[in-house]
């Protein structure tokens, strides 16, 4: 398969026109070519942070805390989940995969409630979308052994040391909230050695140095913040320090379209827009351990294709700049994956 057009290559999204080479589900090639076509060929997003067991309620309890809403176990989204069927939740979070993908979203890395079952409700929702889905299990050290690794709610909410043991033995990953609310989480959290920690609203200049010092990834949700009403993250501090990655956090308060995440950041922070398509794509990828993210000989095919002569698109000088702040469900072309 060739893909012609604009091709942001590489890790800084260099704009060339182009073609990109794909066999057996891997790039082969990136060759500068003189082409025709309007086509925006880039890695397809990376959504590092998702809840999707909550897309049968969205915009559900607006204007509560975030405790309300989210802390277990008696947190609306909670109390939601229980009295919900199996049916209603698996239908609701395929639909969110499926629109993840049509907003050029290819990989995931999702916090799953639930336990066991909740883990198996995912399989199911997920059986028909290629996504490539990194699931963290919650709750129970047998979930952690059913899915890709255990995603812990914070250092606040319950001690974790056996998870982590448990999680650390069977090589799979570790991810913990941490900071969302207030600084207190932090350092516990971070004495947990994650492999990743989420939100980090509440860092401070003790944390930022040990986040530096132990290269700890960082998946940042803005707009969740925003909505939460608990504060920004402070982004460029956190840039300056480690790996940091985009998400989009629950499916119950924001929809899980990584353009708009995109946007969003861009925009309200001190970021460039190379910075902020990095976070969306091979950040992403780094922290759930995944072969995308780049276009790049080697890496999986999992691309993003976006048509650069839509009315939304056409005219655009800065072509980075423009998929990050500007580019939207309309303009996605088609989402390439290694099994296509």
């Amino acid at each position: 398969m060739i893909l012609e057009g604009t091709v942001l290559r590489g890790r800084e999204f260099d704009p060339i026109r182009g073609r990109v080479v794909v066999e057996d589900g891997e790039i082969t090639a990136v060759e500068e070519a003189d082409v025709r076509g309007d086509d925006i060929i880039l890695p397809a997003f990376v959504n590092a942070h998702t809840h999707i067991g909550d897309s049968i309620a969205k915009e559900a309890g607006g204007g509560l805390s975030l405790e309300a809403l989210v802390a277990p176990p008696d947190g609306l989204k909670h109390r939601l989940l229980d009295a919900a069927d199996r049916e209603e939740l698996v239908d609701g979070m395929a639909r969110s995969l499926r629109f993840m993908r049509e907003t050029g979203t290819g990989a995931c890395i999702e916090f799953r409630e639930g336990g066991v079952e909740g883990v198996a409700q995912f399989e199911a929702a997920s059986t028909d979308v290629d996504i490539e889905s990194v699931v963290l299990g919650r709750e129970s050290i047998d979930a952690m052994e059913r899915s890709d690794g255990f995603g812990a709610s914070g250092a606040e909410d319950g001690e974790f040391s056996a998870e982590r043991s448990a999680t650390a033995d069977a090589g799979k990953l570790f991810g913990i909230h941490a900071g969302e609310v207030d600084s207190g989480d932090i350092n516990p959290a971070m004495d947990l050695d994650p492999d990743f920690l989420v939100h980090m609203v509440h860092a401070g200049d003790v944390h930022l140095e040990r986040l530096a010092d132990n290269e700890m990834p960082v998946v940042v949700c803005p707009r969740s913040n925003i909505v939460t009403d608990v504060g920004r993250p402070p982004i460029r501090e956190l840039l300056d320090r480690t790996t940091v990655a985009l998400g989009t956090d629950n499916v119950m308060t924001n929809s899980p379209s990584m353009f708009r995440e995109m946007e969003f950041t861009a925009k309200l922070f001190d970021v460039t827009a190379t910075e902020v398509l990095r976070m969306a794509t091979v950040n992403g990828a780094a922290v759930g351990g995944l072969d995308c993210g780049l276009v790049a000989e080697g890496r999986d095919a999992r691309l993003l294709v976006l048509d650069g002569g839509s009315n939304n698109l056409s005219g655009a000088e800065d072509i980075v700049r423009a998929v990050v702040r500007r580019a939207g469900i309309g303009d996605v072309k088609d989402l390439l994956t290694p099994a296509t």
